[in-house]
């Protein structure tokens, strides 16, 4: 990894002069970094001589007004690459570092999807430690669209168990012509492992379901809930806003208790479908509860189109920045910054319960991104190291150029 020395990468840092959303907002305020958390946070030029004191191995960083904001959590991510619906060479290769912090992405979940048989749980964790060594914040989904899961240690809840990165079961496909076309009976027996698994360990212990087009919708979600006692919770629908009546149906979850995602991938003009700005809109509007909600980029995975045969007729690749071009796409249309972010940020980090994540708080994680004017990523610090700084990467993977 290469690192310019003019640069300031050091383990403790003076971040002076933000503008910080914690996503609420703040105010002008000073923060000191170090040892990966945020140490002491007060208003801005209570502390100016705290800077000499910190010595010479203490770097300073004056954001001269910027927005900061957490680190963006995306619970929603094909590290090792998805795709290959129309064949070995539609896999999508791996993502690498610097995509996620040039998106302002500090945390991810990395799954596997349509291809849970050349994808196997071994990559995607050995892709995720990797994530880790290079300094990105980074867990994992066990499992993938298919049935019987594929796994490391034989079951879904002997994964979450012993398997540290592992935080729930996902992306297992529902009203998908894609998916093994999973009766209710093993939907409810994947939903009570993670739960249980969830109860034994402290992790999140969720289900996260791919939604396709299928005309089913939800309606297996809302049929677990009439017929267990598992708590909506446990289950966490993604591309709900893939087409218009399924985010219906997914607002009506949002309110008994489920926590609904939504994608952010690119929608064309007259398409019976919401971009995830457009989605974030309508949910808050609807009065279902904010914290109810989050986005979700589908990074490095194919975002493909088929026709009536199933067979792939156009393909693109979802990516980390979507992330940030949905929040600045807000910002233009006049939304306030701490109304957006919680879906980005504070939702998805209390959802995955990812500890220290989503916020700016005196002992947090110190995973933070500093925003310009126009809102475009400026700054991202990862556990206290910069990886971009003026836009440019400091911090690249191991293959990068």
């Amino acid at each position: 990894m290469g690192h310019d020395p003019g640069i300031v990468t050091t383990p403790m840092l003076l971040l002076q002069n933000a503008d910080v959303y914690a996503p609420e907002p703040r105010g002008r305020q000073d923060l000191l970094v170090g040892g990966g958390r945020i140490l002491w946070m007060g208003p801005a030029g209570t502390r100016a001589a705290l800077a000499g004191a910190l010595g010479a191995d203490a770097g300073v960083l004056d954001l001269a007004g910027a927005r900061l904001i957490p680190g963006l959590v995306d619970g929603h991510v094909h590290v090792t690459g998805g795709g290959g619906e129309a064949g070995f060479r539609t896999r999508v290769p791996p993502v690498p570092l610097s995509r996620f912090s040039r998106g302002g992405v500090t945390s991810v979940v990395g799954l596997l999807g349509t291809d849970d048989v050349t994808r196997t749980p071994g990559e995607l964790l050995a892709t995720v430690y990797a994530l880790r060594e290079e300094g990105l914040n980074a867990w994992a989904w066990t499992g993938g669209y298919h049935l019987p899961p594929a796994t490391l240690t034989g079951s879904v809840r002997a994964d979450l168990v012993y398997l540290e990165p592992m935080i729930g079961i996902g992306e297992v496909a529902i009203s998908d012509h894609r998916s093994s076309q999973p009766t209710p009976e093993e939907l409810l027996r994947l939903a009570a492992d993670a739960h249980v698994a969830g109860l034994m360990t402290g992790k999140a212990g969720i289900l996260h379901l791919h939604l396709g087009d299928g005309a089913r919708g939800l309606e297996p979600v809302r049929r677990a809930l009439d017929h267990s006692e598992l708590p909506a919770r446990v289950f966490h629908p993604t591309h709900v806003n893939r087409r218009k009546a399924l985010l219906e149906e997914a607002i009506l979850l949002a309110q008994r208790g489920t926590t609904i995602d939504v994608t952010a991938f690119p929608v064309s003009d007259g398409e019976d479908a919401y971009s995830a700005g457009d989605a974030l809109l309508h949910y808050l509007a609807s009065g279902a509860p904010p914290e109810r909600i989050t986005v979700s980029s589908d990074a490095g995975g194919c975002l493909p189109c088929f026709d009536g045969d199933g067979r792939v007729c156009r393909m693109d690749v979802g990516h980390a920045g979507a992330l940030m071009d949905t929040i600045r796409s807000l910002l233009a249309r006049g939304l306030p910054l701490e109304r957006v972010l919680p879906a980005f940020t504070a939702n998805p980090a209390r959802l995955l319960r990812l500890a220290g994540k989503g916020t700016i708080a005196t002992g947090g994680d110190a995973d933070l991104v500093a925003l310009d004017g126009d809102g475009a990523v400026q700054t991202v610090i990862v556990r206290g190291r910069i990886h971009l700084q003026d836009g440019a990467a400091v911090r690249r993977g191991t293959f990068e150029d």
